[in-house]
């Protein structure tokens, strides 16, 4: 299939496939015309790609991937998965915190102990802090 074709199948514009194969992810065969072909094959790592890039890796991050040896790989993943487990982290101390001021009955936060507390030490930056409290 043609490029337009293949970007309407994957939901994105030409443009990102010609930009990926721009940046060495992509390498789909050409027609003796000179057009791009791309096959099943081709729209399956195109789908790896958006799924790689859904967990926040970068272009050049999913390239290195695709070049690093098995070592490398694995401690790229472990990096980002353990990002990832940051991210949560946060977001689970920022909820616990939000959740409580839904039920503070403090008129002003700098009144309430638990709000107090949570300014004075910040969102948490490495655990989830304010998540674990009881």
């Amino acid at each position: 299939m043609r490029i337009g074709d293949a970007a309407a199948a994957l939901g994105v514009e030409t443009h990102v496939l010609r930009h990926w194969e721009s940046v060495g992810l992509l390498a789909p065969p050409r027609s003796p015309s000179g057009h791009r072909s791309y096959n099943e094959h081709i729209l399956d790592y195109a789908r790896v790609i958006q799924t790689l890039q859904r967990t926040g890796l970068s272009l050049n991050q999913i390239r290195q991937l695709g070049i690093s040896g098995c070592d490398d790989r694995v401690a790229m993943i472990a990096e980002r998965r353990a990002e990832i487990r940051e991210r949560i982290a946060l977001l689970e101390a920022t909820d616990a915190f939000l959740a409580h001021l839904t039920e503070c009955s403090h008129p002003i936060i700098s009144e309430c102990p638990e709000c107090k507390e949570f300014a004075e030490r910040g969102l948490p930056r490495r655990t989830a802090e304010f998540a674990e409290r009881p």
